[in-house]
């Protein structure tokens, strides 16, 4: 780095420093994780603590730019500044070394945050509560504060290692085995996961393949996978939907398939499956998926009489009246 270069960077988190957030009285959160998919550049980060909210304030993601996590007695302003200053091409080291370097309570801060390169960074503050630490790999960090053992992050490190799957599920993975040696000192109550392209878009809504939280729950965890598992299903729907707009009907019946299996019995999931397979002209096929949905809520058969306003079912009578069951009028 150049000298010039330095004393801007320099200036740059000195400006900084004034706008943090005053030290809070109680620490906030506990365990998490920020990675990097080397396969497909995938940046994300997931936590688990016994506050309420957790994701509200220490996971931070953009795509194509890094990943942060801020705990402890917790400054949003590393993940927000965290951000920022990757995306002005600072590695994630130097971000934190700068931010640290302004933060008078740096003590008691901890901090992880991953780059769009893999470039990694964790801190924690010597005045953390015990048990706390963390552990750096190669595109990893796991950080945990307030726990029960110190066996925690070493657990963690081993379990996102040896996991299979893609970015959430070894995140996932990393924070069962935290909670399967102790987790939180205190217990649990919520628990968060974002996860983000590589590369940006220029499409943000489009960047985030995981934006999930669980608020406040007594199993958070098995909330948080619940619900992961739930976005894979509709990740699937919308994949089969843009597969019907290219007319690729064996690749959009394929991803109604996927989601069928991953969330069984889900009436959304089922009706706009049908509605898909009546548009395709395969009504037999599609009746018995509405008369699951039926079953579920039997209001999905009015619903199916507003369509064709909406121009997603034709101005058929007949075949109206073969949907819902109701016979069709003269």
């Amino acid at each position: 780095m150049s000298r010039l270069l330095a004393c801007l960077v320099l200036v740059s988190f000195s400006a900084a420093a004034s706008e943090r957030a005053p030290v809070p009285r109680r620490p906030v959160h506990t365990y998490s994780i920020v990675a990097r998919d080397p396969v497909t550049g995938d940046l994300g980060v997931a936590v688990q603590s016994h506050w309420f909210s957790v994701g509200s304030t220490v996971p931070w993601a953009e795509a194509g730019v890094g990943a942060v996590a801020t705990q402890s007695f917790v400054d949003p302003t590393y993940g927000k500044l965290g951000l920022d200053f990757m995306r002005a091409g600072r590695s994630a080291p130097e971000t934190l070394k700068g931010l640290l370097a302004a933060d008078v309570a740096s003590d008691v801060r901890q901090v992880g945050m991953v780059d769009a390169q893999g470039r990694v960074a964790a801190h924690t503050g010597k005045n953390n509560i015990t048990a706390a630490g963390h552990l750096v790999g190669e595109g990893f960090t796991v950080q945990a504060n307030m726990m029960e053992k110190d066996t925690v992050w070493p657990a963690m490190a081993k379990a996102y290692r040896d996991a299979k799957g893609d970015l959430a599920e070894r995140m996932l993975m990393a924070l069962e085995a935290a909670e399967a040696q102790g987790g939180d000192i205190r217990g649990k109550q919520s628990a968060a996961i974002i996860v983000v392209s590589g590369k940006a878009t220029g499409r943000p809504w489009a960047d985030r393949r995981f934006d999930l939280r669980v608020e406040d729950h007594p199993e958070p965890l098995k909330e948080l996978r619940r619900l992961i598992t739930l976005q894979r299903a509709y990740n699937a729907m919308n994949e089969g939907d843009l597969a019907l707009e290219r007319k690729d009907t064996d690749g959009a019946l394929a991803a109604y398939s996927t989601a069928a299996k991953l969330a069984p019995g889900n009436a959304e999931m089922l009706f706009w499956h049908a509605i898909s397979l009546v548009g395709l002209g395969r009504v037999d096929e599609a009746m018995p998926l509405l008369n699951k949905a039926y079953a579920a809520d039997p209001r999905w058969k009015d619903l199916v009489t507003r369509l064709p306003a909406a121009g997603l079912l034709p101005n058929d009578a007949k075949l109206l009246g073969r949907l819902t069951g109701a016979k069709a009028t003269r």
